[in-house]
């Protein structure tokens, strides 16, 4: 599986991509958010606002500017972690449009007896939309038609939003070309994630407009190398289980050779979603619990 890093972000700038589809892309780069995260402007005149990011007014600023003289008629909200749904109560206020799209927060299973979440900061837990989308319903906004895709994985909550009728779907964090979304226990789901790969490969979509990064082209190729890359890293997992239990940061050196230190930890996270998954079905056990802390080996 080949990434594309080549993106610029244009910070500041609304950058056509084709007639009424606009891209901004928040100034907040990390090892999460590439060089930051996407926000899409759909419509001419009226306009839908895609994942207004997190709560940056230098962004909010330059998002009305672009739209000076339209009107913001929605505001769409793929999922809620901190960098992409807080600005949408910001910017309801600041404009009386909507927010719809996915539901409030909620993670893809309790935590265990002793667990914590390591991404609970993450977490927008303050996000109340207006309307929530459910799998498959259709909504017209701005002129355009978009479907809501359930596709829970990254987070429980998930949508991405197909324009019908169109090469175009809003793939938010579930598809992405700068690199793999990471899936962490509780608030992600590999078994959840692999499922909703399905999903978009069942769709006739074929270009992608991520979260991060830029477009996803071929994307149905793309999704499935996407699919073949963390059955590899599953098999790599078993490989290197043995009957002696192990903790997820040896198994993260055994697995992820010659990784950046700094990325070990999300590494980890990775590791346990596969993990939680391949312990449900039975092919690994846990000791004492299936935590990030616990030890593993063959079942």
């Amino acid at each position: 599986m080949k990434h594309d890093r080549q993106f610029d972000p244009a910070y500041g700038e609304a950058v056509e991509i084709i007639p009424g589809l606009r891209r901004m892309t928040v100034p907040n780069p990390g090892p999460f958010t590439f060089h930051g995260t996407n926000t899409y402007l759909v419509g001419q005149g009226n306009v839908t606002v895609i994942d207004p990011g997190p709560d940056n007014p230098v962004h909010l600023d330059a998002l009305l500017k672009a739209t000076e003289g339209e009107r913001i008629e929605a505001i769409l909200v793929s999922h809620t972690h901190m960098d992409h749904s807080p600005a949408a109560r910001t910017l309801a206020a600041r404009t009386g449009a909507p927010v719809i799209g996915c539901a409030p927060h909620v993670a893809a299973r309790p935590l265990a007896e002793g667990e914590s979440n390591s991404l609970d900061a993450s977490a927008d837990k303050d996000h109340k939309p207006d309307r929530i989308l459910g799998h498959g319903e259709t909504i017209t906004l701005s002129g355009q038609r978009f479907e809501a895709l359930h596709t829970p994985g990254h987070t429980q909550n998930h949508l991405c939003f197909a324009l019908p009728g169109t090469e175009f779907l809003f793939s938010a964090d579930h598809v992405m070309v700068w690199a793999t979304s990471i899936v962490a226990p509780p608030d992600g789901n590999m078994l959840a994630y692999m499922a909703s790969l399905e999903v978009l490969l069942n769709r006739p979509e074929t270009t992608y407009l991520p979260g991060h990064g830029g477009l996803v082209r071929e994307a149905h190729a793309y999704v499935r190398d996407l699919k073949e890359h963390r059955q590899r890293r599953e098999e790599a997992i078993l490989g290197n289980l043995e009957q002696t239990p192990i903790s997820v940061p040896e198994l993260v050196l055994r697995v992820y050779k010659g990784l950046d230190p700094a990325l070990r930890g999300a590494a980890g996270l990775s590791a346990f979603a596969h993990l939680e998954d391949l312990a449900g079905r039975g092919l690994v056990l846990a000791e004492p619990d299936l935590t990030l802390t616990a030890l593993y080996r063959l079942a």
